[in-house]
């Protein structure tokens, strides 16, 4: 009996150590990306737009048209 709690004892301890392990790997890792980031942001070029023309679109009607239809006035739209 008294082997099974020490055997209980030592896995838990084993995985303690092992989650502590993880956590400080995944936090070392936050870390690493937002330093990263933060002198990406830093050394960045400003946005370059790269589509600056500008277009204008269609009026759209108030409902929708019949499917088949590719020239429909705003006004009136013939639904057979």
């Amino acid at each position: 009996m008294l082997s099974h709690i020490n055997a209980a004892e030592a896995q838990f301890r084993h995985e303690s150590e092992m989650r502590m392990r993880e956590h400080a790997l995944l936090a070392s890792m936050r870390e690493r990306r937002a330093a990263r980031s933060a002198a990406a942001m830093q050394t960045a070029a400003p946005p370059v737009a790269y589509f600056t023309r500008q277009t204008t679109r269609a009026t759209r009607a108030a409902w929708a048209r019949p499917i088949g239809i590719k020239n429909c006035e705003a006004t009136a739209c013939a639904v057979a």
